[in-house]
């Protein structure tokens, strides 16, 4: 793919570049970009003492109405004209891995840990909406097992920012180079979470639900997100996991699923990712209503101590 313009918007980040791109690129090809960096001499020299000064952009786009079929079924959330809150994610992932294999990313993509993630929308994106998308990347810091980065998306209709998402991704085992400026380095290590830590649960779980590969390998081809820990054991077990594994925004979009009908116009949703769910599992899902705000929870159904995914869902 290649870039078609270059340009640094007034809202842009202080030193951060757009190129923009005549398309959002296959994620596969961005996958497989990720794993030439791990190769001796033909992957770059990664150093973590800044971050890249480019983000990428597309004009234009629309939604597939038969990719939003396929993901709502895979997702078990609602097919209709408005866009599930989660599904932009999918639309915009492409890039924020094009991000992650630049040069300047402190980390390569393969083996990066997602660990947050929040969505603000002042509306619900619709199927009639063209959709102008960039991403870049901000907020290198220090974590107590490694490095964070803030993967930061932003959706535009008309001119009019509707959706904006911040992706904090961990690199395990990254240290900081001695290049890093000095506030980076200097600073205490974060553990990158904001939502109160949940307590495990005394009451019966507001439902239980059984995760098998089949439903992983639906959201996988919804999604192009077909990343070997999620679709093959081969694959899953390279990287130091028992078996497949399901992907963490197929999480967040099933703890919407019980109280969908509640999502305000204008929400934030932020999910916090725990111990990965791995196939098959039952996990037991915890939805509390607090005033106008949800707590929601997935666990593991026959071992409640071991939490998935912590979210909570307000009114912006």
């Amino acid at each position: 793919m290649t870039d078609t313009q270059t340009s640094s918007a007034p809202e842009s980040p202080a030193g951060v570049t757009y190129r923009q791109l005549s398309a959002v690129p296959p994620l596969m090809s961005e996958y497989a970009t990720a794993v030439k960096d791990l190769l001796p001499v033909v992957g770059p020299s990664r150093s973590a003492k800044g971050l890249p000064d480019v983000g990428y952009e597309v004009r234009g786009v629309t939604v597939d109405v038969h990719q939003l079929a396929a993901y709502a079924s895979a997702t078990g959330l609602r097919f209709g004209s408005e866009l599930p809150l989660t599904f932009p994610y999918i639309l915009s992932f492409p890039l924020a891995l094009k991000i992650m294999t630049h040069p300047a990313f402190p980390f390569t993509a393969v083996g990066t840990v997602h660990l947050t993630n929040t969505i603000e929308q002042t509306r619900p994106l619709t199927v009639d909406d063209t959709l102008d998308i960039r991403v870049h990347a901000e907020n290198l810091r220090r974590h107590r097992k490694g490095v964070l980065v803030d993967l930061v998306t932003e959706i535009e209709v008309d001119g009019t920012l509707v959706w904006r998402q911040v992706s904090a991704f961990l690199g395990k085992g990254v240290k900081l180079s001695s290049s890093a400026p000095a506030a980076v380095r200097e600073a205490e290590p974060t553990n990158g979470l904001s939502l109160p830590t949940p307590e495990e649960p005394t009451a019966a779980p507001t439902a239980t639900w059984r995760v098998d590969r089949s439903e992983i390998t639906n959201y996988a081809n919804a999604s192009g997100d077909k990343n070997p820990i999620h679709v093959s054991t081969l694959g899953a077990k390279a990287f130091g996991f028992p078996t497949t594994i399901a992907h963490g925004m197929w999480s967040a979009a099933a703890l919407l699923r019980g109280v969908e009908g509640t999502v305000p116009t204008a929400a934030r949703y932020t999910v916090e990712f725990a111990k990965p769910i791995t196939l098959p599992s039952t996990v037991a899902y915890f939805a509390h209503r607090d005033g106008d705000a949800w707590s929601i929870q997935l666990r593991k159904a026959s071992k409640l101590s071991v939490l998935h995914a912590n979210a909570r869902l307000e009114s912006l």
